[in-house]
């Protein structure tokens, strides 16, 4: 083995949720935060000069504190029955609400300024570079309540809004999944369970599945509790700060019009019937005359691409180095300083992350690796963001605040590359069409997949909103969406979706959902121009990175290049792009025998 699949946090804070150095940092994070508000609620500091000097330590800080929620987030992801890291991430969360009240405070200063003093501040040398940053969070700040209000909800979210939070990860937590194999019952942790439902054995497959449902059916009362809450408290805040639109925080969270998410969804119902084509191939080549929710992301024949952790890492450097070497000099460090978590083992939580130590300049990625083109997608991906990161290190703290849609595109510009190039050098047909189908699988995860989790949570909110949801109505109300989502070319479909999925209860941002279609979408415009110029766009799209953090996307795509999101032609011209081997797949398997 050349490359280890443990990360290294020790070299963060040694010690694990143990670690003395940790609980010092913290500490004196506490401390520091209690001592800026105290200052930035001073009126003596409300002036130009001393909102300059504020700006700067509060940037500070916040690097401070993304330091601090990264490692305890680490922690609580590599084993969830650490219990001592769910106090510390408590512990954080309550530093943060403190920090949010700063955040509160700092917003009602500049305000306050007439706008003779607000436009000398903006020409402050060490401010020029975040005029996009300072305006926008003026106009927000303008939006919402009166500081007092906004910092007693503040305080009142730690143990409220996040608390439901955590009473989701403590849920999953607890959770083993009873499955039988080889003839005996081993109890997994859901991330092993949703890896299994990735095998070519249907009848496995069919059998995960039918566990996993039960299983999120006995925690469904908690999960529903949770979601409720969760919505309530978005619902209520919302009804305080005059907002009548559920969408409006997260567009402008993700700096988006609605005219192009309006265009994104718009160009992908009038193309469903293309991802029909692919599904209804897909049942037949199962032959089981049903296709399942289970059998969208599983492989409809069994292959032998399979990959050692060694051969995906070097396969993933090797087709950075073609379009970017920088990018693959920066993935190999990641590899050699153990930035990677991938071991296959109980004990994690389900899914895959990149988060960053600002303090250290450095990111760590998550994820359980079993070997499968998917988890090498999945890796490519999650280093895809730790490079985006990595590319703006240099910026001020408050200009490298990029919203998840503008996040998604390093990710999957990543995964693109290396997508096709497994596609280009596979050794035999049967592995270029579980390749290539790969790839379409990829289409109906965030066209279809994503798509329904966005339905489902425009129509629970809209029935929150009257009062809390039943856990029967909140399956009926995800089975429909999925329904909808996949043109009802499905036979089987999963009612607890709504449990199972971490996203709904993310309480950072709201609707984690349409932001990945649109940095899928987006990214697939991206990797079409690096691919047309070849090895000289690498500059432009680190320029384009940088640029994510202090311009609307709309703009980003418009100075960078030259389209209009707000116009369905981007999309179509993406969805082409996304979908341009479907053809030939429908080609190698007509006629195919399971």
């Amino acid at each position: 083995m050349v490359y280890e699949q443990n990360w290294d946090l020790d070299s963060i804070f040694a010690g694990g949720s143990e670690s003395t150095t940790y609980a010092s940092y913290i500490e004196n994070l506490q401390v520091d935060v209690r001592t800026l508000l105290t200052k930035v609620s001073d009126p003596a500091n409300a002036g130009v000069t001393e909102c300059a000097a504020l700006l700067t330590e509060v940037q500070k800080i916040a690097s401070r504190m993304r330091h601090a929620g990264a490692f305890v987030g680490c922690l609580t992801a590599q084993n969830v029955k650490d219990e001592q890291a769910k106090l510390l991430g408590g512990r954080v969360r309550a530093i943060g609400a403190g920090f949010a009240s700063v955040l509160t405070q700092l917003d009602q200063n500049l305000i306050d300024l007439g706008d003779e003093e607000w436009a000398l501040l903006l020409s402050t040398p060490h401010l020029k570079a975040l005029q996009f940053n300072l305006e926008e969070r003026r106009r927000r700040a303008k939006e919402k309540m009166p500081t007092a209000q906004e910092t007693l909800v503040n305080d009142l979210s730690v143990d409220g809004y996040h608390g439901w939070s955590s009473l989701y990860d403590t849920v999953v937590g607890r959770m083993t999944i009873p499955i039988l194999q080889d003839g005996r019952t081993a109890y997994v942790s859901p991330g092993q369970a949703a890896n299994m439902m990735s095998s070519p054995d249907r009848a496995f497959r069919s059998h995960v599945f039918a566990r996993w449902e039960e299983a999120w059916a006995k925690e469904a009362d908690f999960c529903a509790l949770a979601l409720n809450n969760l919505a309530g408290y978005r619902l209520s805040l919302y009804r305080h700060r005059k907002w009548d639109d559920v969408l409006y925080e997260p567009l402008d969270y993700n700096r988006m019009e609605p005219k192009t998410l309006a265009a994104m969804w718009s160009a992908i119902d009038q193309n469903k019937a293309r991802l029909v084509k692919y599904l209804e191939r897909k049942k037949e080549l199962l032959g089981t005359g049903l296709l399942s929710w289970h059998d969208v992301t599983a492989p409809s024949a069994e292959g032998d691409g399979k990959m050692s952790f060694d051969q995906a890492a070097t396969f993933i450097i090797e087709q950075f180095r073609r379009i970017d070497p920088p990018m693959a000099d920066f993935t190999a460090a990641c590899f050699a300083k153990r930035w990677v978590e991938a071991e296959d083992r109980p004990g994690k939580r389900p899914g895959a992350f990149c988060t960053t130590f600002p303090e250290k300049q450095e990111s760590r990625v998550f994820m359980t690796f079993s070997g499968t083109m998917n988890n090498v997608a999945t890796l490519a991906h999650e280093l895809g963001h730790a490079f985006h990161q990595s590319v703006m290190n240099d910026l001020p703290p408050m200009a490298q605040q990029y919203a998840m849609n503008v996040a998604e595109t390093a990710s999957t510009f990543a995964e693109v590359i290396v997508a096709d190039a497994a596609v280009s050098q596979a050794k035999s047909q049967k592995e270029k069409v579980l390749l290539i189908e790969d790839k379409l699988q990829r289409a109906v995860t965030l066209l279809m997949n994503i798509a329904c989790r966005f339905l489902f949570e425009t129509r629970f909110y809209a029935e929150r909103s009257k009062g809390p949801v039943s856990k029967a109505r909140l399956n009926e109300l995800m089975v429909e969406a999925q329904k909808e989502a996949f043109a009802n070319s499905l036979d089987e479909y999963h009612p607890h979706f709504w449990a199972s999925k971490l996203h709904f209860y993310n309480t950072g941002v709201p609707f984690y959902n349409f932001p990945y279609t649109f940095g899928y979408l987006f990214a697939t415009g991206v990797y079409a121009q690096a691919t047309k110029e070849g090895l000289s766009f690498a500059p432009k799209y680190v320029a384009l990175l940088r640029d994510t953090g202090s311009m609307k996307v709309e703009d980003l795509a418009m100075h960078h290049l030259g389209v209009d999101l707000g116009e369905q032609g981007f999309w179509q011209a993406a969805i082409d792009a996304a979908l341009s081997e479907l053809d030939e797949f429908l080609a190698l398997t007509e006629g195919q025998q399971p």
